[in-house]
């Protein structure tokens, strides 16, 4: 069947459910949006591709770090491959939550944090990487994410592979996708109205997608 079909040793199936999860959390605006969206509107998009990029190696990193140990733990027992997971559906569900009830105060707040003077390419890079590695909930969503789609049946290696690249691909392109609509349409991106109908929609999702985690089964 078309759902049995593997990709680095992860079916389609999986591999689908999680692009559309990815697809949703590089999407949704949040400390590394905002900072490239301050960074096209100050400096300029061009610039601002420094800054996508000094978030994806910050993601890669993360990434790792997130696998690091997994590989082990996840063969070690079924338990802690279950605990992880349960866990991990409810974060989702809680962060999800946070998004549905995020005051427009914080997103103001969070922008005001980011903006800075004129800098380098290369400092947007380090700043960039810097946002991403600076925060400790994105180690543990990928920590809670990655194990909800391998199969520990399978090669760890090659579908942790996957799902870093697939999170990097997404993150960057939706990152400049922002990038581009705050250099040219700059106000209207940043209103805090239309950052709350976008997060309590995707919160929405989030929350339906740790239920669903939460009863699917290990592989």
């Amino acid at each position: 069947m078309l759902w049995q079909i593997r990709i680095m040793n992860m079916t389609i199936q999986s591999w689908l459910m999680y692009l559309v999860l990815v697809f949703i959390a590089t999407s949704t605006p949040g400390p590394a949006v905002l900072f490239i969206t301050t960074s096209a509107t100050i400096h300029g998009w061009r610039k601002a591709v420094f800054a996508a990029i000094g978030n994806i190696v910050g993601l890669f990193c993360l990434g790792i770090i997130a696998v690091t140990g997994l590989g082990t733990v996840l063969n070690t027992s079924e338990m802690i491959f279950n605990s992880i997971k349960y866990a991990g559906a409810t974060y989702l569900i809680y962060l999800g939550i946070k998004l549905i009830f995020q005051k427009n105060s914080d997103v103001t707040t969070m922008k005001k944090q980011l903006i800075s003077t004129d800098v380098s390419s290369q400092k947007l890079f380090f700043q960039a990487l810097g946002v991403a590695l600076s925060n400790p909930k994105a180690i543990v969503f990928l920590t809670a994410l990655f194990p909800q789609f391998v199969n520990t049946k399978e090669t760890l290696i090659p579908q942790f592979s996957m799902l870093i690249a697939t999170l990097m691909f997404f993150s960057f392109s939706f990152l400049m996708l922002y990038a581009l609509l705050a250099h040219k349409v700059k106000a209207w991106i940043a209103k805090p109205n239309r950052i709350k109908v976008f997060n309590r929609t995707s919160g929405s999702i989030f929350v339906g997608f740790g239920i669903l985690l939460a009863t699917s089964s290990n592989n």
